[in-house]
């Protein structure tokens, strides 16, 4: 399998052993951009995973990036996850041995499943998030709607005629099923949820992207990422990402 760069094609191989200046050199964990361990380029740390070496040499996310300790920095997608599970870049960027979880992508998923949940939680209680076909209908159409959640596993048709005349205009993401965002509103499934503009609407949209991004199946046929994915915009980033990868 082999990444597409700008001009050049990439081998797993060749992406997970860093250029000798660029493996020798501590990047400072300052500023708006990140370099990816896999990759190398350097992207806004909102569309990035920062790991660190926890206890016993393990591998451990820091979502929050907050831990201590000189962060390992790699872009929230399938691909360059599963190159550094299984191509030692984690090592080398540790430059010693570490244990790498084999469900690492797993937990990464739950985690950021929690997050979302914890942040519609906390917009919930501050009075900027609602659930409900109706109740949230309301705000949309009075133009209090930063973000919508929908579910995951919602009807597309009632999905649809929920956002009739503002699917273009407001940010849509439904990275959880209908259960989850039930319980969180303490009900037993809810398909639509609107959060008011702020910093949380913010916050669920950037974990949105993060959990789009490593939720992504790689096809096993052709090699490359199945279908474009629509997402939130986030800085630096653009509504629709795709790989192209070729075997």
């Amino acid at each position: 399998m082999q990444l597409r760069q700008p001009g050049r094609l990439v081998t797993p191989e060749a992406l997970a052993t860093p250029e000798p200046d660029e493996a020798e050199t501590d990047e400072a964990e300052t500023g708006p951009l990140r370099r990816c361990a896999v990759t190398r380029e350097r992207l806004a740390k909102e569309r990035m995973i920062r790991f660190v070496v926890g206890p016993e040499r393990r591998i451990v996310p820091d979502l929050a990036a907050r831990l201590p300790g000189r962060g390992i920095w790699l872009s929230a997608r399938t691909d360059v996850l599963e190159i550094a599970r299984t191509k030692g870049v984690f090592a080398k960027a540790a430059r010693g041995q570490v244990l790498v979880p084999p469900d690492l992508t797993s937990d990464l998923k739950a985690s950021l499943a929690r997050r979302i949940g914890d942040y519609l939680g906390l917009a919930r209680r501050a009075g900027q998030a609602v659930a409900g076909f109706g109740k949230a209908r309301e705000w949309l159409v009075a133009g209090r709607v930063g973000l919508v959640v929908q579910a995951s596993d919602g009807s597309p048709d009632e999905r649809s005629r929920f956002l009739a005349g503002w699917r273009d205009k407001v940010a849509v993401i439904a990275p959880l099923d209908a259960a989850i965002l039930g319980a969180v509103f303490g009900r037993d499934h809810a398909v639509h949820v609107v959060v008011a503009a702020g910093r949380l609407a913010d916050m669920l949209r950037v974990e949105a992207e993060r959990l789009a991004g490593i939720s992504a199946e790689i096809e096993k046929a052709s090699g490359k990422v199945a279908g474009r994915t629509k997402r939130p915009a986030l800085p630096g980033g653009t509504n629709e990402q795709d790989a192209d990868i070729d075997e």
